[in-house]
């Protein structure tokens, strides 16, 4: 329990519900009478069905006075006006934006009551530069560095990466989801975000080598000093300034990187 609040709400629900189960039970026993009455004959089927559609109303009143309470947070026990408000799980108190004794409206307040966090698994929030976006992306690893454990890495996920750049900054917003166990991370500790890239196990070449043309892609290789051949390549993945490079390269072959557009295969 987190807090005793005083309710003017709660305790008219509470009232209603009072009122609503001791009708319920007057009507329930004027039930039973009147079907006892009926089978004997002593009273008209009017009147047996009267109590019976009494009895269905209390019964739903009952329930609606119930229901009340329920959307409050509420118990029909305990003090006519008392709400006792408890944490929906196990939590840390991060904030307590109200003073014993104060009044407040739900609606007007300016503040929450309290502001809880579940510190189990944190996110760790970190701006990634424009030039440094390209290959950043949901699920890659992520090393940590928190200035209050010098030494120490942590290892989480990317959680998401931002849609706008920030027009001041002209950074991406990244969240590394971060496990805490031991709760030893706290929020707005600085910390620094070190993205691990997947990288290509294969041939990679720069991507200013490739030249296309009539549907196609070439790269100039050299065979010898002063002489190209032109070879059709297929090219897979990018990442950064690279391509990688799945059908038509050699490990160790030279390509040309710069000004392709010049050189005449020979």
């Amino acid at each position: 329990m987190i807090a005793v609040l005083d309710s003017s709400d709660v305790a008219a629900a509470r009232s209603d519900y009072q009122k609503a189960r001791t009708d319920a039970e007057l009507k329930t026993r004027a039930l039973e009478r009147a079907a006892d009455l009926y089978q004997h004959k002593a009273i008209a089927e009017k009147d047996y069905q009267q109590a019976v559609a009494d009895d269905n109303t209390a019964k739903s009143e009952l329930d609606r006075a119930q229901t009340q309470l329920k959307d409050l947070g509420a118990s029909p026990e305990g003090a006519m006006d008392r709400l006792a408000v408890t944490a929906p799980r196990d939590a840390v108190v991060l904030d307590i934006g109200a003073a014993p004794g104060e009044f407040s409206k739900s609606l007007d307040a300016p503040a929450p009551l309290y502001t809880l966090a579940d510190l189990s698994t944190v996110w760790v929030l970190g701006d990634v530069y424009e030039k440094d976006i390209v290959g950043v992306k949901a699920g890659d690893r992520a090393e940590i560095a928190v200035s209050a454990y010098p030494g120490q890495t942590l290892e989480g996920r990317v959680g998401n990466v931002g849609d706008a750049i920030d027009p001041v900054t002209h950074a991406l917003r990244l969240r590394v989801v971060l496990p805490n166990p031991g709760e030893r991370l706290k929020p707005e500790m600085f910390a620094s975000i070190r993205v691990l890239r997947a990288t290509l196990n294969g041939i990679q070449v720069p991507t200013s080598a490739l030249l296309r043309e009539s549907g196609g892609v070439f790269v100039f290789v050299q065979k010898s000093p002063g002489h190209f051949e032109k070879r059709a390549v297929t090219p897979g993945r990018a990442v950064g300034s690279d391509v990688e490079i799945t059908q038509g390269l050699q490990a160790g072959e030279t390509v040309v990187a710069e000004g392709a557009l010049l050189v005449r295969a020979s």
